[in-house]
């Protein structure tokens, strides 16, 4: 892969991870796509490599802990040494908890939450040896409240900001430097595949998905601890959070999240 310095990305098929990617690659990093869609990788590969640097498509199914090892297996054996991991597939599920499929939201834990301690657990501890290794976990605004209509996906994002949190003091000092994303509603497909079009927060106005890769891009060569989807955010996330007390909390949002709630807005 040349002497560039390599970013794995993952969830780089489509939205924040391809607009991230595109980052990278125009600052002449190499690049380790993954994503389980095959079709949508290639589509990826060719648009990145318009960058004239090295791109390396990896289809993985990273809900699945044995296709995350091979991942790393294949990276070993191609000698690829990671300098920045971005932690960005996920998924989410929108609906009333006594109606969501289980099998649905446990695919969503493994996925939101398996396979952001395992890649964790394979990559940054080498980055640590080598004193040096830039670390990107893409998590939501979703996760800093509860969030009635996306309990489990809100649930997952919340353990994703507190293992960020414990992880970056522990590495602290060691040359690893970590950023936590918290992008709110962004103009990607994510509403549509999660069910969750025809609420307030799916049908409103949302972030351009390059403007959100744009900040994390510049919070992560910058040390920032953590970066926002847009300014707004800080207000909910800063403010009223701190403000008001759990319960409150989920009051506040449930009527942006509750099914069919767009159509109030008609």
């Amino acid at each position: 892969m040349n002497n560039k310095k390599i970013a794995l990305i993952t969830g780089a098929s489509n939205g924040i991870g391809l607009e991230i990617a595109k980052k990278f690659a125009a600052n002449d990093y190499n690049i380790i796509i993954v994503a389980r869609d095959v079709s949508k990788l290639n589509e990826a590969k060719l648009l990145l490599e318009k960058y004239k640097i090295n791109v390396q498509a990896h289809s993985a199914d990273l809900s699945n802990y044995d296709e995350i090892e091979e991942l790393k297996k294949w990276i070993d054996s191609e000698g690829y040494i990671i300098d920045s991991l971005v932690l960005n597939a996920g998924q989410g599920l929108g609906g009333a908890f006594i109606d969501t499929s289980l099998q649905q939201e446990l695919f969503l834990i493994r996925l939101n939450i398996d396979s952001y301690v395992h890649l964790s657990k394979l990559f940054i501890p080498a980055m640590v040896k080598r004193q040096s290794g830039k670390v990107l976990m893409t998590s939501s605004v979703s996760g800093t409240a509860p969030i009635p209509f996306e309990c489990i996906y809100g649930a997952t994002k919340a353990f994703e900001n507190s293992f960020f949190y414990a992880v970056r003091n522990e590495t602290r000092g060691t040359g690893v430097e970590m950023t936590l994303l918290l992008p709110g509603s962004t103009d990607t497909n994510f509403h549509i595949n999660s069910g969750q079009a025809n609420t307030i927060v799916g049908s409103k106005k949302k972030d351009s998905p390059a403007d959100v890769a744009e900040r994390a891009w510049y919070g992560l060569m910058s040390g920032a601890e953590c970066v926002y989807g847009n300014d707004e955010h800080f207000y909910e996330v800063d403010v009223l959070n701190r403000m008001q007390s759990e319960s409150q909390k989920a009051q506040r949002i449930r009527p942006f999240t509750e099914p069919n709630s767009a159509d109030r807005l008609k």
